[in-house]
């Protein structure tokens, strides 16, 4: 079974740890942070679920940044106690990690890393298919669960994708969008979808819990393969990254899909990735 290596044993990469663990789908996960203590503090305590969870994955905490070696995925979040991997110290981080393994696809599980995956792919030798960024998922899922509400129903039922750079150029595909098999526009009156958009901005960035599961759900779908298609950023072309329906696979992005949109929408999404 395959190895996972989380960079950052903060609130976010922690939570991603739990996640992937209870799963049940990788043999080792390897949290690693300069704060070595906290750490295995971490990785302990998700350990010691175990056996109430019915999870058997193995979890160790680690300073050295060697661990990424090997692994089938490596996702960047959040040092322990501090923000999301960011900026010249994020860009120097991956240099660091593209020395180190040059296969792994990059998960960038932060809501504040879209500058620091655009850099990397600009700045770093690493493969474009390589970078792949899980943020766009979790918001789906918080417009998932508003619009779920506003039909007294769970969002679950509901099927949407969400394309473009949020917060402000966020495009929902509402046209292909759907609540158990029926078109969603034929549920929901024109305004209410209108209040939808309006809301988008504000649900970005999501919370660790979303951001984790968003992240969890995309390793997985790394490492093992999945006929579904994940709203993730992506490279859509030479320094540009955009939020697209993406399928996943062992070397990262295998397929890029545009969605159906309307010629307003398509306007939306262009201007958003120029």
């Amino acid at each position: 079974m395959p190895v996972v290596a989380i960079v950052g044993s903060g609130a976010l990469g922690g939570s991603i740890a739990h996640k992937i663990a209870v799963r049940g789908r990788v043999r080792e996960i390897r949290l690693i942070d300069p704060e070595e203590q906290i750490a295995q503090g971490k990785a302990l305590d998700i350990l010691q679920s175990s056996p109430i969870e019915g999870f058997s994955t193995h979890i160790v905490g680690t300073s050295s940044l060697a661990g990424v070696a090997g692994s089938a995925a490596i996702v960047l979040a959040d040092e322990a106690n501090k923000e999301e991997y960011t900026g010249e110290a994020g860009l120097a981080l991956l240099r660091r990690i593209a020395a180190m393994e040059n296969s792994a696809p990059i998960v960038f599980a932060g809501a504040t890393q879209l500058e620091l995956m655009t850099r990397a792919e600009r700045e770093l030798p690493i493969s474009t298919d390589r970078l792949v960024g899980s943020a766009p998922l979790a918001l789906e899922s918080a417009l998932r669960s508003l619009t779920g509400l506003l039909l007294n129903g769970s969002g679950v039922e509901i099927g949407l994708t969400v394309v473009g750079v949020p917060p402000h150029a966020a495009v929902v595909a509402w046209e292909e969008a759907s609540i158990s098999g029926q078109p969603l526009t034929s549920h929901l009156p024109a305004h209410e979808i209108a209040g939808l958009n309006a809301r988008l901005p504000g649900l970005w960035p999501p919370g660790p819990y979303a951001l984790s599961s968003a992240g969890s759900r995309v390793v997985e779908a790394i490492i093992h393969g999945s006929r579904r298609r994940l709203s993730c950023f992506v490279v859509v072309q030479r320094g540009i990254v955009a939020a697209m329906p993406a399928e996943l696979g062992e070397d990262g992005v295998r397929r890029v899909v545009e969605p159906f949109l309307t010629g307003q929408e398509r306007t939306r999404l262009e201007n958003s990735m120029r």
